[in-house]
């Protein structure tokens, strides 16, 4: 957390208003995940292109490379005119001629990175290892099916690996595996053919909706505005242990996978 949605709506919401502004100061506080990588000084003057997303990375063109972002656990981007004094979790500000962009990070496990292209080092090695993203057109059942079929780890472990899909975090995991009836601990490799197309169906349908109720607010995550999001008011499993289900009504279970909690409805999702 902060998954796909949370980041891609951080990118809507920053994209257009940042585009077209010269970067006029850099500020460093304390270290992130990743050095910088070049002397702050050095971004100065470079003016600001398209902001993309690729899996949970932020790209940030400048003149002559740009910067790869990532908001580790618990971080989150403002961007505004008038910046408060930095306080102690704002490691990083972008100050341009439309405004300061500021890095908030309790945790520290974000990064601003910057590299002299996207198919170069660092940024290239930071992003060969992600899978596709899950409303590429290629994300079918039968891709999905057949990259499961090569692990024989439990199946929500190998939708959070990030190298099968990008994007479907331990809530949106959840969610997904209930949404297509699948048991959160079966073995990625025994999962049937029609069932992986619904699972590839479920995990489009809830990113999509998450992403158009702005991603997931559970502490920390705002938008560039400073808005929070709405998805968790319409989970049906994620941090509802004990809670009836919501369609048969058997009370929510929860399990640890790979130091994660699962949330599921041993009913409605079969093994």
């Amino acid at each position: 957390m902060p998954e796909l949605p949370e980041v891609e709506t951080t990118r809507q919401s920053l994209a257009p208003r940042i585009a077209g502004a010269v970067v006029t100061g850099v500020r460093l506080g304390k270290p992130l995940r990743w050095p910088l990588g070049c002397d702050p000084g050095s971004l100065l003057d470079r003016t600001v292109g398209d902001t993309t997303r690729r899996g949970k990375y932020l790209w940030l063109p400048l003149t002559g490379g740009g910067l790869l972002m990532h908001l580790g656990m618990s971080g989150s981007l403002a961007f505004r005119e008038d910046v408060p004094e930095p306080a102690a979790h704002d490691h990083f500000d972008l100050r341009t001629t439309l405004g300061t962009l500021r890095l908030t990070d309790p945790r520290r496990f974000g990064a601003v990175v910057w590299s002299s292209a996207l198919d170069a080092d660092p940024a290239l090695k930071l992003l060969s290892g992600l899978g596709l993203e899950p409303f590429d057109p290629a994300f079918t059942g039968t891709y999905l099916h057949a990259a499961l079929q090569r692990r024989r780890i439990a199946v929500k472990l190998a939708l959070l690996a990030g190298d099968i899909v990008v994007g479907a975090g331990n809530i949106y995991a959840c969610e997904a595996l209930f949404a297509a009836g699948i048991d959160p601990r079966i073995p990625a490799n025994k999962v049937s053919r029609p069932r992986a197309e619904r699972l590839a169906e479920a995990v489009r349908t809830i990113l999509a909706r998450a992403l158009a109720l702005g991603g997931t607010t559970l502490r920390d995550f705002r938008d560039t505005h400073g808005m929070a999001g709405e998805f968790q008011n319409q989970a049906r499993v994620y941090g509802r242990e004990g809670e009836p289900c919501r369609i048969c009504a058997t009370p929510i279970r929860r399990l640890v996978q790979g130091a994660r909690s699962t949330f599921y409805c041993h009913v409605c999702q079969r093994r």
